[in-house]
């Protein structure tokens, strides 16, 4: 059975996801020591994914900056592997690989996790992650903590789950001082 991974980048030290606009966007995003996700081994573990799972806000964001910025190290893995943005709304999806998921939730998860091994990547958005805490589908986390007290920004975790326990798998620090975590769901 295949592994459920919430991949989240972009967290401040307060718990807050970096949104668009707010000082701590531009920290991550305008800063090249903050934005440069080409650890080698990290982009094995992005090819290795058999599929990228997304929310429609989320996979407008990454669609649009996937196809425009193609010298971007997730550019190429991205377009080539294949996508399932969950959405009711969304009609149509032009990005290469993709596919919409419209049914339940987790009978659509189930669908992904039931047919082989390895690892399926949910890079968000908000709405998906907290989706699928409460479903109780996320296997693992990986979070990219940055040294910055954002203060205002999204909370990934507001009352959802009530709460869990979590067993720290890795941690270490990358450029910038961004800590990156692993952790498993204790079952």
């Amino acid at each position: 059975m295949r592994t459920l991974i919430a991949t989240v980048f972009n967290y401040s030290l307060d718990g807050l996801l970096a949104d668009e606009g707010t000082d701590f966007w531009k920290f991550c995003f305008d800063l090249p020591e903050n934005n440069r996700p080409d650890s080698p081994a990290y982009l094995d573990f992005l090819r290795g994914a058999h599929a990228h799972v997304m929310g429609r806000n989320a996979y407008e964001g990454i669609a649009k900056g996937m196809t425009t910025a193609t010298d971007h190290p997730f550019a190429d893995i991205l377009t080539a592997g294949r996508k399932v943005v969950f959405s009711r709304t969304l009609k149509t999806a032009d990005w290469a690989n993709t596919a919409i998921a419209d049914g339940d939730t987790a009978a659509e998860i189930d669908k992904l996790r039931l047919d082989g091994d390895g690892h399926i990547l949910v890079w968000g958005g908000v709405g998906l992650w907290r989706s699928l805490m409460r479903l109780d589908l996320i296997d693992e986390f990986r979070l990219s903590v940055f040294p910055y007290v954002a203060g205002e920004g999204t909370r990934l975790f507001d009352g959802f789950p009530k709460s869990y326990r979590l067993d720290l798998v890795s941690s270490f620090a990358s450029g910038g001082g961004i800590m990156e975590l692993q952790y498993r769901r204790h079952r």
